[in-house]
């Protein structure tokens, strides 16, 4: 009896394992199809042919308004409470507050900004597309799309992955300068520094590779997030829970993603240009 039980567990096991919708056979499909999407959007980019253009700049302008306050408005209180009320208050015990300048720049462009901006927009971008083409796909529009003879690829999911990529470096730089003015207030106000004494320091430790690096950074987040969205809301199914869950699938799925690439390109960007460690 106990052989027979322990064979039909392992049986069952076996049933689990060779489950498509189970992992790890659903991660690796779902990273296939990801990669497999990407290759196909950036194909339909490099064709001839803008029949997407104002697509893209209607999603642009979208995604412009909705990520603009929260991403400055979050940037803004991360500088004046991490940095500007947390580092201020040791910079201020060795007597050199006007320092922590020098810090806001580094610590928003390498990793604090990239991933507060990825997260916001994987949270209010990434959602918002998937949940768009996931309902597209629930009323079998994009079914007609294809039978109408229109890619949905080149007119549904490129405008907003291309409008999502270069949206990201703009966020980027808007973050930046209201972590900057979080710092500074929490110098000015709270610590006693003069905003000439803090601009004085703000560039000393900053160098043109890493606002490049960073903004490189923010583009392959961009089309990171919109590939992963776009890809949940095409293979969505189940009505409308299938959406909803694929909206929440696509968020943790875009935050797993820009973890592991931040890492890599972290390590990469500081093994080919070391001088960007030399300051710090």
């Amino acid at each position: 009896m106990e052989r027979r039980a322990i064979g039909r567990g392992l049986a069952a096991a076996r049933e689990t394992l060779a489950r498509p919708d189970i992992p790890p056979k659903s991660w690796i499909a779902t990273l296939g199809g990801i990669a497999a999407l990407s290759i196909e959007v950036f194909g339909q980019l490099l064709s001839p042919g803008l029949s997407w253009r104002r697509e893209f700049v209607r999603q642009y302008i979208f995604a412009f308004r909705a990520t603009l306050m929260p991403a400055t408005i979050v940037a803004f209180v991360i500088g004046f409470s991490t940095i500007g009320i947390q580092g201020g208050s040791v910079a201020s015990a060795f007597g050199a507050i006007d320092r922590i300048s020098a810090v806001a720049p580094i610590a928003f462009l390498r990793e604090l900004g990239p991933l507060l901006t990825a997260a916001i927009v994987a949270g209010t971008l990434g959602s918002t597309i998937t949940a768009e083409i996931g309902a597209r796909q629930i009323r079998q529009e994009v079914e007609a799309l294809e039978i109408l003879g229109i890619n949905p690829v080149r007119n549904l999911v490129l405008p907003k992955v291309l409008a999502l990529t270069l949206l990201m470096p703009v966020i980027n730089l808007l973050a930046l300068w209201a972590g900057i003015a979080g710092v500074l207030g929490a110098a000015v106000i709270l610590y006693g520094s003069t905003p000439g004494a803090f601009f004085d320091s703000l560039l000393t430790l900053t160098t043109w590779i890493d606002l490049w690096g960073s903004e490189i950074k923010l583009i392959l987040f961009g089309w990171l997030i919109g590939v992963i969205a776009s890809y949940k809301g095409i293979t969505v199914s189940g009505g409308a829970e299938g959406v909803g869950k694929a909206v929440n699938e696509s968020v943790v799925a875009s935050l797993v993603a820009i973890a592991m690439v931040s890492v890599v390109y972290t390590q990469l960007f500081l093994a080919f240009y070391p001088e960007a460690n030399a300051g710090i």
